[in-house]
């Protein structure tokens, strides 16, 4: 992170609840991305895909209008493939993903996204930690 954008990082964060927020009261749906993609493939999938469009075409629009941000990605191929799989199983042995427990479940008090949600963060600081000061990444 090279700098700091607290009015920016508010508005997302706000985005990101209306979004989750305006999906329960609509729908009744819990907004984890893990699950409404697994989702999209079967039946009730009308919102699912437009909930992914969304996802997927809002930072494309951002973009287009506001510039896109410059990117560097130190990993290889091989190492995306095998963090988004490793990223895959996770969010299915934990029951969800970040956005389904961190967000949703927290605001709902669930002790099951409390739970997960603390072994997320773990996990990420661990990882960090090894990458960055064990293994010299």
């Amino acid at each position: 992170m090279t700098s700091f954008t607290p009015f920016a990082s508010l508005a997302g964060g706000a985005l990101i609840g209306a979004a989750a927020a305006l999906l329960w009261l609509t729908l009744g749906r819990i907004a984890g991305i893990s699950g409404i993609l697994a989702g999209s493939i079967g039946s009730d999938r009308g919102w699912r895909i437009a909930f992914l469009v969304g996802l997927i075409g809002a930072p494309l629009a951002w973009a287009a209008l506001a510039g896109a941000p410059a990117l560097h990605v130190a990993a290889g191929p091989l190492t995306l493939v095998a963090a988004g799989l490793l990223v895959g199983f996770g969010t299915r042995l934990g029951s969800g993903c970040t956005s389904g427990h961190g967000v949703c479940g927290l605001a709902r008090l669930s002790p099951r996204s409390i739970a997960a949600t603390g072994i997320f963060m773990v996990t990420a600081a661990a990882t960090v930690f090894l990458t960055r000061h064990v293994l010299g990444g």
